[in-house]
């Protein structure tokens, strides 16, 4: 079978791609009137890519005078494969204009068909993740009817109404029933032969699509057949047709996909829901996937051929890897932003924004940007660092939300960075080292002030530290002060205040733009009364830098040192009744009559008062939490588990009975709760309280200008000590 450039295709490169070349046919089917129409003629071909949708052209679906086909009622027509012709539809039109997008907007001859049998089975072929550039060995296939023939009588290849039918599969005239994961079927039934013809070298990219060898004839019935790259072992392009006036052959390459949006869905059809085109590639992903399988009893998949092709070529990032990755990435929501692809993207290549004809809009997009052709040490230390970059994207969007759906995304987000870990191992050390760290977006600024011990005048001396977090316990301490004696706390404080302006504003420009971090304070006990949201740090990073309150700027937020990686049962407990309930309640904390039989101020009334309370309870104290009463009941509310509370830094001693600057406080905190929404947004209602309060904005909100919110996530636990620290001794 003569070639472009001169060369023929022989039995040594069939017997090369013979797995593939018949996976390939067994994918390819036929388009034509409905199962049962007399008189049927071929319309054209398409390709099987995900259980139970064809890709096609979306002009195979045009009579030559440019009306629709006559399909049978409710639009239904027939896909021809496997010795059978299975009912379909049309679901989605790419060549489409889009009204809302402009008469400049890209079209692609491209359609979607969505076969209406469930029960029906067949194989998938594999879509190319990345664009195609240079092909060496590359087939065309062509859809072919129950028999081999079309039905005016001619022998498979004859031609029909802008089609034909043909052999074009290896499957032609013989039963096939595949499950998903399944190409055989039948594996009694003997080998067909492979009636292809090859493209080689098309070196053209324009806006008309891929272009082939001008020699080659692309036979009628052959439009929406795949275009095969035997190299590579994937679909690169569906089959477009013949240019009339320099002869070149066309194909839409099949990265015109991303392209797909809901604006395609024909009227009536049922679709892919909101996100066509990340739902169709996860089913295709997953699809490919689910075929390696344990104890399934198939033949030779897709992913076979691919790799008898592709082995000995000394990959490191194989066809495997491959594989899997992509499987994991279809498991992830889609990205919110296109752009954060792109960014991604860009920061593993250390390149800026890429050409338009490399538009990514899913993580499978960004996975086929990474093929450079560079060396396969290379090769596999951009992959490992692109995904462990999704990985922690992925988590970083459901952080703090709650249900079923984030954790699985967390869930799933956990398994991706696994493989990752397992990828990593055979990387350098300094590899190991740049891509650890990944550089994230921090969402917060801890400050912890850490207790050494009591100096001879009984002060409590302090060692500091100031972290980036990045959720989940992930943290980086990024200011230290470590010192044998420590400093008093006011005056470590002062120290703390003296960078954090400088800090808050770094991390800020890491979270990107607009964004404000939020301030935790970790203090121990006897410090809970400690006013961070009224701290004042430098507005800018000039030296003359004005001070401004941190409070109504950003969410602050106090932490209890003495919680770190060991997660209290009662304290998760609490913390998933705060956040799964409908409506949190505050629950007001006073001294009870009486001595309690617990030590302390705080009488048995009070424990049992906070131990019994519902879940969406919220302590609140109007009492001063320095000493006596207020930092007793404290304690008391961690003992049990509670992870949020609210009370004033100046609150009032015991020798002080509530007035009415107490019932205001209750009934503003009662205020702030309720419909707040959860427990998750509470650092941020009362940034706006603050700031409210800071202003004078409204009238009622001054008891909030010191107040203070407890707010413990067990699920972000703070970072444990540091290691051969001394620490506080008892008094």
């Amino acid at each position: 079978m003569a070639t472009s450039q001169g060369r023929t295709t022989g039995s040594g490169d069939r017997a090369r791609y013979a797995q593939l070349l018949d996976h390939a046919g067994r994918t390819t089917v036929g388009l034509r009137a409905a199962p049962g129409a007399p008189g049927a003629r071929m319309w054209g071909s398409g390709v099987l890519i995900a259980p139970g949708w064809v890709l096609t052209c979306a002009h195979v679906l045009t009579a030559s005078d440019g009306r629709r086909r006559e399909p049978g009622p409710d639009g239904v027509f027939g896909v021809a494969f496997g010795g059978r012709v299975v009912p379909a539809r049309q679901a989605y039109d790419l060549s489409r204009p889009d009204p809302e997008a402009g008469p400049g907007a890209a079209r692609a001859d491209l359609a979607l068909v969505r076969l209406l049998d469930p029960e029906s089975r067949h194989p998938c072929a594999w879509l190319s993740d990345q664009p195609a550039t240079l092909l060496e060995d590359a087939y065309i296939f062509r859809g072919h009817d129950s028999g081999g023939h079309d039905r005016s009588g001619s022998a498979a290849g004859g031609s029909g109404d802008g089609g034909s039918t043909g052999s074009g599969g290896a499957d032609a005239g013989r039963p096939h029933s595949c499950a998903p994961g399944d190409v055989h079927g039948d594996r009694a039934a003997p080998a067909a032969p492979v009636d292809t013809f090859i493209a080689v070298r098309f070196g053209a990219r324009d806006a008309r699509g891929l272009q082939f060898g001008s020699d080659v004839r692309v036979t009628p019935g052959a439009s929406g057949g795949p275009l095969i790259d035997c190299d590579r072992g994937e679909v690169v392009g569906i089959v477009k047709g013949r240019h009339q006036q320099d002869h070149v052959g066309l194909a839409v390459p099949v990265t015109a996909l991303r392209g797909l949006g809901p604006e395609h869905l024909v009227a009536g059809a049922e679709g892919l829901g909101p996100d066509p085109y990340h739902a169709l590639m996860s089913l295709h992903d997953r699809w490919h996937w689910a075929g390696q399988e344990l104890g399934r009893a198939t033949g030779p998949t897709w992913f076979d051929a691919q790799h008898a092709i592709m082995a000995g070529r000394g990959r490191l990032w194989g066809v495997q890897e491959r594989l899997q990755a992509l499987d994991l990435l279809a498991r992830l929501p889609a990205p919110r932003d296109p752009l954060i692809v792109e960014a991604a993207v860009g920061e593993v290549l250390d390149r800026g924004e890429r050409p338009a004809a490399w538009s990514l809009r899913t993580w499978r997009d960004g996975h086929g940007a990474l093929y450079q052709g560079s060396d396969p040490y290379t090769e596999l230390r951009t992959f490992v660092h692109y995904l462990r970059i999704v990985a922690q994207l992925t988590a970083d969007e459901v952080r703090d939300q709650p249900g079923e759906a984030a954790a699985a995304v967390r869930e799933q987000a956990v398994r991706l960075a696994e493989f990752v870990q397992a990828k990593a191992v055979v990387l350098q050390p300094q590899d190991r080292r740049r891509i650890g760290p990944v550089r994230r977006r921090p969402r917060s600024v801890l400050v912890e002030f850490e207790p050494l011990f009591y100096d001879e005048g009984g002060a409590e001396l302090f060692n500091w530290s100031v972290s980036e977090g990045y959720g989940q316990g992930q943290w980086l301490r990024v200011d230290v002060q470590e010192s044998a004696g420590g400093v008093p706390f006011e005056q470590a404080r002062e120290q703390v205040l003296r960078q954090l302006g400088g800090r808050l504003l770094r991390a800020d420009g890491a979270a990107g733009p607009g964004a404000r971090v939020r301030l935790e304070v970790a203090v121990p006990e006897g410090h809970w009364h400690t006013a961070a949201g009224q701290w004042e740090v430098a507005a800018s990073t000039r030296r003359t830098a004005r001070l401004r309150p941190v409070g109504p700027g950003r969410a602050v937020i106090l932490r209890d040192q003495g919680r770190r990686e060991q997660v209290d049962p009662a304290w998760l407990r609490r913390w998933e009744g705060l956040r799964t309930a409908p409506e949190l309640q505050a629950l007001r904390v006073r001294p009870g009559e009486g001595a309690g039989a617990r030590p302390g101020p705080c009488a048995e009334s009070v424990w049992r008062l906070l131990e019994t309370a519902g879940e969406g309870a919220l302590p609140a104290l109007c009492h001063t939490v320095a000493d006596g009463f207020g930092r007793d009941a404290v304690g008391v509310a961690l003992d049990t588990g509670f992870p949020a509370g609210l009370w004033p830094a100046r609150g009032h001693g015991e020798e002080q009975h509530c007035d009415a600057g107490c019932e205001e406080f209750h009934r503003g905190v009662r205020e702030l709760l309720q419909g707040s929404g959860g427990v998750v947004r509470l650092p941020e209602l009362v940034r706006q309280l603050r700031a409210k309060a800071a202003e004078a904005a409204e009238e009622g909100t001054h008891w909030a200008r010191d107040l203070v919110l407890l707010y413990d996530d067990p699920e972000d636990p703070i970072p444990p000590l540091f290691p051969d620290r001394p620490q506080l001794s008892p008094r």
